[in-house]
């Protein structure tokens, strides 16, 4: 009886050891779709979101202030629909803009709140007018080389 008692604990430390260290995977990934903050979510549109993903931060003056939860196509307007969860103890102008950044070079993409200066705060599903789409590296190039093409072409004039 003794034996039995003592494996059923030692499982059960074994199985609480096994929930902590994915927990702090996740966390340590910026896997974890949880916050134990309350939130709030604000909408916001683009015309081209990049390579955004779900579960990709918000920032605020480089404080991560909440995570993009959805990510929707609307073949109404033909633009991306970006649902963001923010955390409550984090206010923001209703008047505040969006921004598709990217960390680093060819980092992950996150979206950057600029606060504004109303003096109403954004609210539970509250949408962002103000909004920036995210800078295509390839389109970027593309342009360059098309300038630089008709910087060369040679000219009829004599």
């Amino acid at each position: 009886m003794k034996k039995q008692s003592l494996d059923i604990w030692v499982g059960l430390f074994v199985a609480m050891g096994l929930l902590a260290l994915l927990f702090l995977a996740l966390k340590a990934g910026n896997m974890s779709a949880f916050t134990f903050e309350p939130t709030y979510q604000v909408t916001a549109r683009f015309d081209n979101i990049g390579g955004l993903k779900p579960r990709a931060p918000v920032k605020s003056a480089g404080v991560v202030v909440g995570r993009v939860t959805e990510i929707k196509f609307d073949d109404q307007t033909y633009q991306a629909t970006v649902v963001m969860t923010l955390e409550t103890r984090y206010k923001f102008p209703k008047d505040s803009s969006a921004k598709i950044l990217t960390s680093g070079l060819l980092g992950e993409q996150y979206i950057g709140l600029e606060a504004g200066g109303d003096e109403n705060m954004i609210a539970q599903g509250s949408k962002l007018t103000q909004t920036q789409s995210a800078i295509v590296l390839e389109n970027l190039i593309s342009q360059f080389l098309y300038s630089k093409a008709s910087d060369g072409a040679p000219s009829d004039k004599k």
